[in-house]
Protein backbone atom coordinates (compact mmCIF):
# COMPACT_ATOMS: atom_id res chain seq x y z
CA UNK A 1 0.00 0.00 0.00
CA UNK A 2 2.85 2.36 0.67
CA UNK A 3 4.46 1.71 -2.09
CA UNK A 4 2.05 2.60 -4.21
CA UNK A 5 1.10 5.54 -2.40
CA UNK A 6 5.09 6.65 -2.81
CA UNK A 7 5.05 5.14 -6.70
CA UNK A 8 1.95 7.75 -7.15
CA UNK A 9 2.99 10.58 -5.70
CA UNK A 10 6.60 10.27 -7.61
CA UNK A 11 4.24 9.90 -11.16
CA UNK A 12 2.93 13.16 -10.30
CA UNK A 13 5.76 14.61 -9.29
CA UNK A 14 7.29 13.62 -12.82
CA UNK A 15 4.42 14.97 -14.38
CA UNK A 16 4.07 18.21 -12.88
CA UNK A 17 7.52 19.02 -13.99
CA UNK A 18 6.78 17.77 -17.15
CA UNK A 19 4.23 20.06 -18.00
CA UNK A 20 6.23 22.96 -16.75
CA UNK A 21 9.25 21.82 -19.19
CA UNK A 22 6.28 21.88 -21.62
CA UNK A 23 4.97 24.86 -20.66
CA UNK A 24 8.42 26.88 -20.98
CA UNK A 25 9.44 25.32 -24.30
CA UNK A 26 6.49 26.37 -25.72
CA UNK A 27 6.50 29.79 -24.59
CA UNK A 28 10.13 30.49 -25.92
CA UNK A 29 9.00 28.35 -29.17
CA UNK A 30 6.30 31.35 -29.78
CA UNK A 31 8.56 33.83 -28.51
CA UNK A 32 11.10 32.82 -31.62
CA UNK A 33 8.30 32.76 -33.88
CA UNK A 34 7.08 35.71 -33.23
CA UNK A 35 10.04 38.03 -32.65
CA UNK A 36 12.34 36.21 -35.44
CA UNK A 37 10.00 34.03 -37.62
CA UNK A 38 7.04 36.24 -38.82
CA UNK A 39 8.58 39.70 -39.37
CA UNK A 40 11.04 38.45 -41.62
CA UNK A 41 8.73 36.44 -43.71
CA UNK A 42 10.34 32.85 -43.25
CA UNK A 43 8.36 30.17 -44.45
CA UNK A 44 9.98 27.23 -42.73
CA UNK A 45 8.86 24.92 -39.85
CA UNK A 46 5.57 23.14 -40.58
CA UNK A 47 2.16 25.29 -39.66
CA UNK A 48 4.12 28.30 -39.03
CA UNK A 49 5.76 28.92 -41.62
CA UNK A 50 2.68 28.03 -43.61
CA UNK A 51 0.84 30.83 -41.55
CA UNK A 52 3.40 32.99 -43.15
CA UNK A 53 2.37 32.35 -46.34
CA UNK A 54 -0.98 32.24 -45.93
CA UNK A 55 -1.51 35.63 -44.13
CA UNK A 56 0.30 37.41 -47.02
CA UNK A 57 -2.25 35.91 -49.71
CA UNK A 58 -5.08 36.19 -47.18
CA UNK A 59 -6.89 38.33 -44.49
CA UNK A 60 -6.02 35.82 -41.66
CA UNK A 61 -3.21 36.64 -39.19
CA UNK A 62 -0.95 34.34 -38.36
CA UNK A 63 -2.21 33.22 -34.96
CA UNK A 64 -5.53 32.90 -36.47
CA UNK A 65 -4.36 30.28 -39.25
CA UNK A 66 -1.92 28.47 -36.71
CA UNK A 67 -5.47 28.11 -34.04
CA UNK A 68 -7.67 26.74 -37.35
CA UNK A 69 -4.82 24.65 -38.66
CA UNK A 70 -4.01 23.21 -35.26
CA UNK A 71 -7.70 22.30 -34.04
CA UNK A 72 -8.50 20.65 -37.51
CA UNK A 73 -5.07 18.88 -37.06
CA UNK A 74 -6.14 18.36 -33.74
CA UNK A 75 -9.61 16.22 -34.48
CA UNK A 76 -7.68 14.77 -37.55
CA UNK A 77 -5.67 13.04 -34.74
CA UNK A 78 -7.77 11.85 -32.39
CA UNK A 79 -10.14 9.99 -35.41
CA UNK A 80 -7.37 8.74 -37.05
CA UNK A 81 -4.86 7.55 -34.27
CA UNK A 82 -7.35 7.88 -31.51
CA UNK A 83 -5.90 7.03 -27.44
CA UNK A 84 -2.21 6.69 -28.88
CA UNK A 85 -2.76 10.43 -29.53
CA UNK A 86 -0.85 12.26 -27.32
CA UNK A 87 -2.61 14.23 -24.38
CA UNK A 88 1.22 16.20 -24.23
CA UNK A 89 0.97 16.79 -28.02
CA UNK A 90 -3.10 17.93 -27.31
CA UNK A 91 -1.84 20.38 -24.80
CA UNK A 92 1.18 21.98 -26.34
CA UNK A 93 -0.60 22.31 -29.58
CA UNK A 94 -3.68 24.29 -27.78
CA UNK A 95 -0.79 25.60 -25.48
CA UNK A 96 1.29 27.50 -28.59
CA UNK A 97 -2.08 28.13 -30.18
CA UNK A 98 -3.11 30.60 -27.74
CA UNK A 99 0.62 31.49 -26.58
CA UNK A 100 1.25 33.09 -30.48
CA UNK A 101 -2.61 34.80 -30.17
CA UNK A 102 -1.86 36.49 -26.68
CA UNK A 103 1.63 37.59 -28.51
CA UNK A 104 0.01 39.12 -31.44
CA UNK A 105 -2.26 40.91 -29.83
CA UNK A 106 -0.34 42.48 -27.08
CA UNK A 107 3.34 41.94 -28.23
CA UNK A 108 3.00 42.57 -31.56
CA UNK A 109 6.35 42.97 -34.14
CA UNK A 110 5.77 44.48 -37.71
CA UNK A 111 8.77 44.36 -38.82
CA UNK A 112 12.59 43.11 -37.99
CA UNK A 113 14.37 44.00 -35.12
CA UNK A 114 17.96 44.83 -36.82
CA UNK A 115 18.37 45.13 -40.53
CA UNK A 116 20.37 41.69 -40.70
CA UNK A 117 18.38 38.94 -41.71
CA UNK A 118 21.11 36.38 -41.16
CA UNK A 119 21.01 37.35 -37.87
CA UNK A 120 17.41 36.95 -37.19
CA UNK A 121 17.38 33.65 -39.22
CA UNK A 122 19.90 32.03 -36.71
CA UNK A 123 17.40 33.19 -33.52
CA UNK A 124 14.35 32.33 -35.78
CA UNK A 125 16.20 28.54 -35.88
CA UNK A 126 17.56 28.25 -32.75
CA UNK A 127 15.11 29.14 -29.96
CA UNK A 128 12.09 27.26 -31.54
CA UNK A 129 14.27 24.25 -32.49
CA UNK A 130 15.55 24.10 -28.65
CA UNK A 131 12.29 24.00 -27.29
CA UNK A 132 11.11 21.47 -30.26
CA UNK A 133 14.21 19.22 -28.94
CA UNK A 134 12.79 19.63 -25.57
CA UNK A 135 9.64 18.67 -26.63
CA UNK A 136 10.85 15.43 -27.99
CA UNK A 137 12.74 14.89 -25.81
CA UNK A 138 10.11 14.40 -22.76
CA UNK A 139 7.94 12.56 -25.36
CA UNK A 140 5.75 15.64 -26.80
CA UNK A 141 5.25 17.98 -30.03
CA UNK A 142 3.86 20.93 -30.70
CA UNK A 143 1.27 19.33 -33.07
CA UNK A 144 1.18 21.17 -36.33
CA UNK A 145 3.05 18.81 -39.04
CA UNK A 146 4.43 16.77 -36.29
CA UNK A 147 0.57 14.96 -36.08
CA UNK A 148 0.12 14.78 -40.01
CA UNK A 149 3.81 12.90 -39.49
CA UNK A 150 1.88 10.53 -37.20
CA UNK A 151 -0.99 10.08 -39.38
CA UNK A 152 1.20 9.36 -42.12
CA UNK A 153 3.60 6.91 -40.04
CA UNK A 154 0.43 4.78 -39.12
CA UNK A 155 -1.36 4.17 -42.85
CA UNK A 156 1.56 4.49 -45.23
CA UNK A 157 5.30 3.44 -45.73
CA UNK A 158 6.03 7.00 -47.11
CA UNK A 159 9.62 8.22 -45.73
CA UNK A 160 8.27 10.70 -43.26
CA UNK A 161 11.03 12.97 -43.05
CA UNK A 162 10.97 12.98 -46.93
CA UNK A 163 6.90 13.95 -46.83
CA UNK A 164 7.73 16.86 -44.08
CA UNK A 165 10.51 18.39 -45.27
CA UNK A 166 8.52 18.33 -49.51
CA UNK A 167 5.69 19.80 -47.74
CA UNK A 168 8.05 22.83 -46.09
CA UNK A 169 9.88 23.21 -49.07
CA UNK A 170 6.52 24.01 -51.11
CA UNK A 171 5.72 26.92 -48.79
CA UNK A 172 9.27 27.95 -49.15
CA UNK A 173 8.44 28.08 -53.02
CA UNK A 174 5.47 29.80 -52.42
CA UNK A 175 7.21 32.53 -50.71
CA UNK A 176 9.80 32.75 -53.30
CA UNK A 177 6.69 34.12 -55.60
CA UNK A 178 5.04 36.26 -53.16
CA UNK A 179 7.67 38.19 -51.07
CA UNK A 180 11.08 37.63 -52.10
CA UNK A 181 13.70 35.32 -53.58
CA UNK A 182 16.09 36.19 -50.60
CA UNK A 183 13.48 35.41 -48.24
CA UNK A 184 13.11 31.82 -50.23
CA UNK A 185 16.06 31.40 -50.01
CA UNK A 186 17.17 32.24 -46.24
CA UNK A 187 13.61 30.07 -45.71
CA UNK A 188 15.08 27.42 -47.77
CA UNK A 189 18.59 27.70 -45.37
CA UNK A 190 16.74 27.68 -42.24
CA UNK A 191 14.73 24.55 -42.95
CA UNK A 192 18.14 23.07 -43.93
CA UNK A 193 19.60 23.65 -40.88
CA UNK A 194 16.69 23.36 -38.60
CA UNK A 195 16.59 19.56 -38.12
CA UNK A 196 20.16 19.44 -37.59
CA UNK A 197 19.85 21.66 -34.62
CA UNK A 198 17.27 19.90 -33.00
CA UNK A 199 19.00 16.50 -33.53
CA UNK A 200 22.11 17.72 -32.21
CA UNK A 201 20.38 18.87 -29.60
CA UNK A 202 18.50 15.94 -28.67
CA UNK A 203 21.81 13.97 -28.59
CA UNK A 204 23.40 16.41 -26.48
CA UNK A 205 20.59 16.17 -23.72
CA UNK A 206 21.16 12.35 -24.06
CA UNK A 207 24.66 11.86 -24.12
CA UNK A 208 25.51 9.85 -20.84
CA UNK A 209 29.20 8.78 -19.62
CA UNK A 210 29.93 4.85 -19.37
CA UNK A 211 32.93 3.88 -17.59
CA UNK A 212 35.28 0.80 -17.53
CA UNK A 213 37.44 1.05 -14.36
CA UNK A 214 40.25 -1.95 -14.30
CA UNK A 215 41.14 -1.59 -10.70
CA UNK A 216 42.45 -3.37 -8.00
CA UNK A 217 40.59 -1.76 -5.10
CA UNK A 218 36.94 -1.84 -6.12
CA UNK A 219 35.19 -1.69 -2.98
CA UNK A 220 35.59 2.01 -2.06
CA UNK A 221 35.15 2.76 -5.91
CA UNK A 222 31.06 0.93 -5.94
CA UNK A 223 30.91 2.12 -2.31
CA UNK A 224 30.91 5.92 -3.76
CA UNK A 225 28.86 4.90 -7.29
CA UNK A 226 25.94 3.56 -5.05
CA UNK A 227 25.69 5.62 -2.10
CA UNK A 228 26.94 9.30 -2.89
CA UNK A 229 25.92 9.45 -6.92
CA UNK A 230 22.97 6.65 -6.65
CA UNK A 231 23.94 4.84 -9.15
CA UNK A 232 24.75 0.95 -9.79
CA UNK A 233 27.71 -0.81 -11.17
CA UNK A 234 28.73 -4.44 -12.71
CA UNK A 235 31.81 -6.13 -11.46
CA UNK A 236 33.69 -8.74 -13.02
CA UNK A 237 37.03 -10.44 -12.42
CA UNK A 238 40.35 -10.26 -14.96
CA UNK A 239 43.64 -10.84 -14.59
CA UNK A 240 46.59 -8.82 -16.21
CA UNK A 241 48.24 -9.63 -19.30
CA UNK A 242 51.66 -8.40 -18.23
CA UNK A 243 51.87 -8.86 -14.33
CA UNK A 244 48.99 -11.65 -13.97
CA UNK A 245 47.99 -9.77 -11.33
CA UNK A 246 44.41 -10.13 -10.55
CA UNK A 247 42.20 -7.06 -11.44
CA UNK A 248 38.43 -5.87 -10.70
CA UNK A 249 36.91 -4.17 -14.18
CA UNK A 250 33.76 -2.23 -12.85
CA UNK A 251 31.08 -0.84 -15.77
CA UNK A 252 29.12 1.68 -14.61
CA UNK A 253 26.94 4.61 -16.86
CA UNK A 254 25.61 7.80 -15.45
CA UNK A 255 24.99 11.70 -16.89
CA UNK A 256 27.69 13.58 -17.21
CA UNK A 257 27.53 15.89 -13.90
CA UNK A 258 28.14 12.44 -12.27
CA UNK A 259 30.41 11.12 -14.34
CA UNK A 260 32.84 14.30 -13.59
CA UNK A 261 32.62 13.46 -9.74
CA UNK A 262 33.08 9.97 -10.14
CA UNK A 263 36.31 10.35 -12.53
CA UNK A 264 37.81 12.71 -9.90
CA UNK A 265 37.16 10.29 -6.90
CA UNK A 266 38.65 7.37 -8.59
CA UNK A 267 42.11 9.50 -9.58
CA UNK A 268 42.43 10.67 -5.95
CA UNK A 269 41.20 7.62 -3.99
CA UNK A 270 42.49 4.72 -6.68
CA UNK A 271 45.65 6.60 -8.73
CA UNK A 272 46.53 3.39 -10.34
CA UNK A 273 43.25 2.60 -11.80
CA UNK A 274 43.10 2.54 -15.72
CA UNK A 275 39.97 4.47 -16.50
CA UNK A 276 38.09 4.44 -19.90
CA UNK A 277 34.98 6.50 -20.90
CA UNK A 278 33.03 6.89 -23.73
CA UNK A 279 29.67 8.75 -24.52
CA UNK A 280 26.91 7.39 -25.49
CA UNK A 281 23.47 9.89 -26.77
CA UNK A 282 21.29 6.83 -25.88
CA UNK A 283 20.62 4.12 -22.78
CA UNK A 284 18.24 2.57 -22.13
CA UNK A 285 17.25 0.61 -18.86
CA UNK A 286 16.45 2.26 -15.81
CA UNK A 287 16.89 5.56 -14.08
CA UNK A 288 17.82 6.46 -18.06
CA UNK A 289 15.72 7.05 -21.27
CA UNK A 290 13.21 4.91 -22.36
CA UNK A 291 12.42 3.10 -18.98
Amino acid sequence: MLDTLLKGRSKLKTTIIEYIIITVSILFMAVGTCVFKFPNNFSFGGITGYATVVSRLTHLSNSTFINIANIILLILGFITIGKKFGIKTVYASLLLSVSISLFEKYFHISKPLTDEPLLELIFAIIIPGIASAILFNIGASSGGTDIVAMIIKKYTSLNIGAMLFLADFIAILISFFIFSPKTALLSFLGLSCKSIIIDSFIESFNTCKCFTIICEEPDIICEYIINKLHRSATTYEAQGAFAHRNKTIILSTMKRIEALKLRNFVRKNEPHAFIIITSSSEIIGKGFLNN
